[in-house]
């Protein structure tokens, strides 16, 4: 099988759904499994469902029928007939949705946002389905929590990849259109969990792995990775291959290319990967596989914005050494402070984080009793994976440079500002 993968900005209006038809028309259809995401910002529309919910009860009704309002408009615009069957499969969806709401005892914030944000996925699959089949196109439509099953960390769940494997393995008919969604499982209980940080790209793995898939395409807005993003580097060009090793490393530096949690199960069975375009999907695009670490050898650049560049070091003068260090961690790890860059002497510290979560004030409170604190806020930080001297003069033209560290490939720039 070809495993397919289709973002929200893919299937964001009717005119995405019917490019989905036309890429299917073009690529062929048989022995494919369609894994979808919610259509465009559906997921950001749910979370203020889920803030209100919580939050702003009087406002929850209103935020429910935006969602409604969005996808109706996309059911209009690509059935002819009103009264077609999908219009009250939807209407069901929300219905179930607002059962759950009406109906629901836990206040675990966690639990009750996998159950609301999850509608998504289902929506948008069940109105992709319906489509292909009103196109002639014969499809399953899959409940991807009948498959994926997971630990009951919700918003992180961990898979259960024997049972996984099993379910897919036996229950999956691999020689027709299957379509299912991302980012979604249940626990043992049948409650929905959440599979984190590109979800949607980690259930197309799954799906691969378990199934010895001939490979994965994600389909995106763009002709494949590029080795810089265009906003920010001109002569951005396009990487024909990359490594599993290489696209792991670039996605640790920040790179959005493959998260790793996606590219490990494909690397275990050499599955390979290909980041192509659905504006032109006949174009050969990005391969992930085994072979060249990059293809042509390019430097590689990855621009990390709003970063905070925090220098601590001890009051009285004395080293900082591993206790120091491993406290300063154990206190990131608490207030959900992302490190992207170390450096340290003998008395001083310095990380480069990412304040996600807006915890540093707090964390800045406690840090400030045992050491001196000096900090930087709204750095960028520049990593050049493969670089050369052009590379590190490009980006640090006109720059008020703070810090740079350099590894046998891999350079990191800080700078003031943007």
């Amino acid at each position: 099988m070809r495993v397919y993968k289709f973002g929200g900005a893919s299937v964001k209006d009717a005119e995405g759904i019917r490019n989905v038809y036309d890429v299917l028309q073009k690529t062929g259809y048989e022995d494919v499994l369609l894994i979808v995401s919610a259509m465009g910002k559906t997921t950001n529309a749910l979370e203020v469902v889920i803030k209100n919910y919580f939050e702003q009860s009087s406002e929850l009704q209103s935020s429910v029928q935006d969602v409604k309002n969005y996808h109706d408009q996309i059911l209009l615009d690509l059935f002819s007939d009103p009264n077609h069957p999908v219009f009250e499969i939807i209407a069901n969806h929300f219905t179930d949705l607002e059962c759950f709401m009406e109906h629901n005892k836990s206040p675990n914030y966690n639990f009750v946002y996998d159950q609301i944000v999850s509608m998504g996925e289902i929506v948008s699959t069940t109105i992709l389905s319906q489509f292909m089949s009103f196109m002639g196109i014969d499809t399953q439509w899959i409940d991807v929590r009948n498959f994926i099953k997971t630990d009951a960390n919700y918003r992180d769940a961990e898979v259960d990849w024997e049972l996984t494997q099993e379910n897919i393995s036996k229950n999956i008919k691999t020689n027709s259109l299957n379509i299912t969604q991302g980012f979604l499982g249940s626990d043992e209980n049948n409650f929905t969990t959440t599979l984190g940080r590109e979800g949607s790209d980690y259930t197309a793995a799954i799906f691969a792995y378990c199934l010895n898939a001939e490979s994965v395409t994600i389909w995106k807005d763009v002709p494949g990775v590029m080795n810089a993003d265009p906003r920010y580097f001109e002569n951005a060009s396009l990487l024909n291959q990359i490594s599993y090793r290489e696209a792991i490393e670039l996605a640790f530096y920040g790179a959005s290319v493959i998260h790793p949690k996606t590219l490990q199960p494909l690397q275990k069975k050499e599955i390979p990967l290909y980041v192509k375009s659905f504006i032109n999907p006949l174009l050969p695009g990005t391969s992930v596989a085994k072979g060249v670490d990059l293809e042509p050898f390019y430097p590689c650049f990855i621009v990390k914005r709003e970063q905070l560049l925090i220098s601590l070091s001890s009051i009285d003068f004395s080293f900082i050494m591993e206790e120091n260090i491993s406290e300063i961690f154990k206190l990131f790890h608490e207030y959900q402070i992302k490190v992207n860059l170390i450096q340290n002497s003998a008395i001083s510290f310095s990380v480069c984080v990412e304040d996600k979560f807006s915890n540093f004030s707090e964390l800045n409170s406690i840090l400030s009793k045992k050491f001196k604190v000096d900090f930087n806020e709204n750095v960028t930080l520049y990593t050049i994976r493969h670089f050369t001297e052009e590379a590190a003069t490009t980006v640090e033209a006109n720059k008020t440079v703070l810090l740079k560290q350099v590894s046998r490939e891999t350079m990191q720039i800080i700078i003031q500002g943007t």
